[in-house]
């Protein structure tokens, strides 16, 4: 047993993933608070029309996966990981309690940009290292991180959104910068449970150690996931929009407020981790070795599924004349978020293992520019709301995710030829 399997655990994982978990989740909070008020506000506060919020919407969506790139650099090379999720941190808070005054929205769309780009690489960067290389936990190690993600996601729409929609706008933006307060304040208390910040080794003995095939590898599924943002994301952009104005939000005969829909994918998240993490972790066990591009493949094709449902439901409902419930938003989501488990935690999880020891933070950026390019798509797909039937454009919407799940599937099977000519380098 490695020193790394025998160390002191919470819930059976290393202590330093509890610390990573509860900072990621308050970020998230705040992110996903900002979010889940973004559109609205936009469209009934500053009575921007629905295809320049979808552009803006798409835009800071991308800014805040671009900006990583830079940070990844500058915390590789000179800040440190520990540091630039402090420095990230702050100016996040900073840009979120700038969203109480209309007049400075955009420059604090700018700063909390900015902020993501030092706190984002540097924080998912960390678990991989809480973890020796073969320990049989580690494979689902960023899904467990990504239920961090999600338990944020979850409260924000209930905390900010609520607060936004009943006494204010600005209250929820307020909370949102409060609980990045929290985060931070968790991430100092608990370093000590963390992997050293250490200098990492010179740039010719790491990048003369790294396979030739892994970067053309990471671009390629880059790409891929590039195409099926443009997809996921709309579940903030046009599906908020739809849900608001067109479904009956009537649950025993409350009114549900727009914004708790957006907990729904959260709620399954928590539902669904466990299991998967648990059948994975003992399949590895096994030995058992996943294909991470596989199961990305069926993450992109399980999205476009929910999608063609969601566009068969909306047309069905059509046709009979009668307004969309939320029980069929409900199993929409249940469909999209297994997918989505299927994808994106394990593609950070293959950044992350496929990342140059000296360059660890500026690869897991390179995983979030792909995110930078999806949301940009994803906006500029979203303009096309006012010029389709929702049944229609969310069926274009399983399109594009379908075609994202085919080329991952074609990379998975081009890589699994290569290792049975080469031999054994690496599994993806």
């Amino acid at each position: 047993m490695s020193r790394a399997e025998s160390s002191p655990t919470w819930f059976g994982q290393p202590r330093g993933l509890t610390i990573l978990f509860l900072t990621e989740m308050w970020e998230k909070f705040s992110f996903f608070g900002m979010r889940a008020l973004q559109v609205y506000y936009m469209t009934k506060q500053l009575h921007f029309g629905q295809a320049r919020a979808s552009l803006i919407y798409g835009l800071y969506g991308a800014g805040v996966y671009l900006t990583p790139i830079v940070g990844g650099i500058v915390s590789d090379r000179w800040l440190g990981r520990r540091r630039g999720v402090i420095a990230g941190g702050l100016m996040m808070a900073l840009g979120h309690f700038m969203m109480a005054s209309e007049a400075l929205f955009f420059p604090a769309m700018v700063v909390i940009a900015l902020g993501n780009g030092l706190f984002l690489p540097n924080l998912p960067s960390q678990v991989g290292a809480l973890y020796a290389e073969h320990d049989p936990r580690r494979a689902g190690a960023y899904n467990l991180y990504y239920m961090g993600v999600n338990l944020g996601a979850f409260l924000a729409p209930l905390v900010c959104g609520t607060l936004g929609e009943v006494y204010g706008w600005h209250y929820g933006f307020g909370a949102a910068g409060v609980g990045m307060c929290l985060g931070l304040l968790v991430y100092v208390a608990g370093a000590r449970t963390l992997p050293p910040d250490t200098r990492p080794a010179p740039v010719a003995a790491s990048a003369a150690a790294e396979p030739g095939g892994r970067l053309g590898l990471l671009v390629a599924a880059g790409l891929a996931v590039v195409l099926f943002r443009s997809a996921y994301e709309q579940t903030g952009n046009t599906l908020a929009v739809w849900i608001d104005e067109a479904v009956d939000r009537h649950l025993f005969g409350a009114l549900v407020p727009a914004t708790w829909i957006q907990s729904f994918n959260p709620m399954f998240v928590f539902l669904f981790t466990p299991v998967l993490v648990g059948a994975w972790t003992r399949r590895e066990a096994r030995g058992h070795e996943a294909r991470a591009l596989r199961r990305m493949a069926l993450g992109a094709l399980g999205a476009a599924l929910s999608y063609l449902f969601l566009a068969g439901v909306i047309r069905a409902d059509a046709l009979a004349g009668r307004s969309t419930g939320l029980w069929p938003v409900l199993l929409f989501f249940a469909v999209f978020t297994l997918a989505e488990l299927y994808i994106l935690p394990v593609g950070l999880g293959l950044f992350a293992r496929l990342a140059p020891p000296r360059f660890r933070a500026t690869t897991i950026a390179a995983w979030f520019l792909a995110a930078f390019a999806g949301n940009l798509l994803a906006g500029i797909l979203g303009t096309a709301w006012t010029s389709m039937r929702p049944d229609v454009f969310f069926a274009v919407t399983a399109g594009v995710a379908a075609c994202a799940g085919a080329v991952l599937f074609g990379l998975d099977v081009l890589d699994a030829r290569r290792e049975r000519a080469a031999g054994p380098g690496f599994v993806v």
